[in-house]
C-alpha cells in the first residue's frame, strides 16, 4: 500500500518542480517517491491552482461527442451511397 504524504510535504515537492530547476524524475528520487506520483500531484496542484481549469475537461467532452456524431454521419452518409448504387443499377444498367 502506498504510503501517504503530509499535505505540506506534497505542497513543498510540488514548488520544488514548479521552479524547474531539475527534471521531475531526479526530483521524485531525491524526495524518495515515484515519479508517476509527482505527476500525479502536479496534476492535482494545478487544478486547485486553476492552471487546468474544469473548461478543459468540458471543451475535452464536447469534443469527443463532436467526433462521435461525425463518425455517426459518416455511416449513414455510407450507407445511402451504397443505398443510391444499388437501386440505380437497374436504372443504369452497365454493359
Amino acid at each position: 500500500m502506498p504510503r501517504a504524504f503530509p499535505e505540506e510535504f506534497r505542497r513543498d515537492v510540488v514548488a520544488v518542480v514548479r521552479k524547474g530547476e531539475a527534471p521531475i524524475t531526479q526530483i521524485a528520487k531525491d524526495f524518495g517517491i515515484s515519479p508517476a506520483a509527482l505527476h500525479r500531484w502536479m496534476k492535482i496542484a494545478d487544478r486547485e491552482d486553476g492552471a487546468a481549469s474544469g473548461a478543459v475537461s468540458d471543451d475535452a467532452a464536447k469534443l469527443r461527442e463532436a467526433n462521435k456524431r461525425i463518425r455517426l454521419l459518416e455511416q449513414e452518409a455510407e450507407v445511402m451511397r451504397r443505398a443510391v448504387a444499388y437501386l440505380s443499377r437497374d436504372i443504369n444498367p452497365k454493359k
